[in-house]
């Protein structure tokens, strides 16, 4: 097999190697945690530093490890870390390698040092009583918020003829592992720039600005045209009222073949160090052209972009070189 040719850009300089699907998250003493899938797909990291940048060169500890069979033995995806009522929680999502695309989310929870003490599994995540659709299909990339009082959940769920379209929904939370409220869609897959060999919207992350709430999510399939889109609503609207949500008719951040940003897609946000500048951490690739499948081709890196907002309060996701 031919190897890609990598041309490194300004704008194209890994934070971290090798890891997709980034999520940092700002502790209340404002030091640092990351996690994201890793190539094999098979196991759960977490770094931690006082500083952001600290996190490059932060030692990588293996906190979990997929099971040898049966549910969450393959495809461990995504993982996310969230402090929910003094505890420690990791969403994640896993398969079955007897039928690898039998993807649902699970939950973590330690109630300790997260970087020193166990994790125990909690299990799959669970729906609201009454409900007969939320996480009975392939379901992955859920991501937890909270908002006035109460916890939220916005998961991606394949549904329709042989399950092919990955749609994005949102439901209250009753317990760090058990909905409240019925599913409620959000977005599916509408443009073209979303639709590739699977029309897809996943990877959900949630930024709050200026009285909005912005959704972005990932669109198309994980090579070249993945890219992000985005949401948003009035912090005071009804957040299950799909009404009150207002999607974009185009990508907010798409590859650039100039700048050799590839692909760039499943972000999270986090605060910088100075507590109010956004930060938008999602990978990409350096190059176009892969053999096979992207799915499993490694090279998914993680960068970070400050977010500027324009006159009307929506961010604005730049192609600017950084040095971390």
């Amino acid at each position: 097999m031919n190897s890609p040719i990598v041309r490194e850009t300004a704008y194209n300089q890994p934070f971290i190697y090798q890891r997709a699907d980034p999520y940092i998250l700002r502790s209340g003493d404002g030091s640092y945690y990351f996690t994201a899938s890793v190539p094999a797909y098979d196991r759960i990291v977490l770094r931690h530093a006082d500083t952001l940048s600290g996190l490059k060169g932060a030692e990588e500890k293996t906190i979990w490890v997929k099971h040898e069979s049966g549910p969450q033995s393959i495809h461990i995806w995504a993982p996310e870390l969230h402090r929910i009522d003094g505890a420690w929680y990791i969403y994640y999502a896993g398969g079955d390698k007897d039928d690898v695309w039998e993807i649902r989310p699970y939950v973590l929870r330690c109630n300790g040092d997260p970087m020193a003490d166990d994790w125990e599994e909690l299990g799959p995540m669970l729906p609201a009583d009454g409900d007969p659709f939320s996480f009975r299909a392939f379901s992955l990339d859920a991501t937890v918020f909270f908002h006035r009082g109460d916890w939220y959940m916005v998961w991606a769920e394949k549904v329709g003829v042989g399950k092919q379209i990955s749609n994005l929904y949102i439901a209250r939370m009753a317990t760090p592992t058990k909905l409240a409220t019925v599913q409620v869609l959000l977005t599916t897959p509408d443009y073209d720039w979303e639709r590739g060999d699977f029309w897809v919207n996943e990877g959900p992350a949630v930024l709050r600005h200026d009285g909005k709430l912005f959704l972005t999510f990932s669109a198309n399939t994980t090579g070249e045209l993945y890219c992000m889109g985005m949401l948003w609503i009035d912090e005071n609207a009804d957040l299950l009222d799909p009404a009150n949500w207002t999607k974009l008719r185009q990508p907010v951040f798409r590859s650039d073949d100039e700048k050799e940003i590839h692909g760039p897609g499943h972000n999270s946000f986090v605060k910088a160090e100075d507590g109010r500048t956004d930060l938008c951490v999602y990978h990409a690739r350096q190059y176009d052209k892969m053999v096979g499948n992207p799915l499993y081709d490694p090279n998914r890196h993680v960068y970070i972009m400050p977010l500027a907002y324009d006159e009307a309060g929506m961010p604005e996701f730049r192609h600017l070189p950084q040095n971390w």
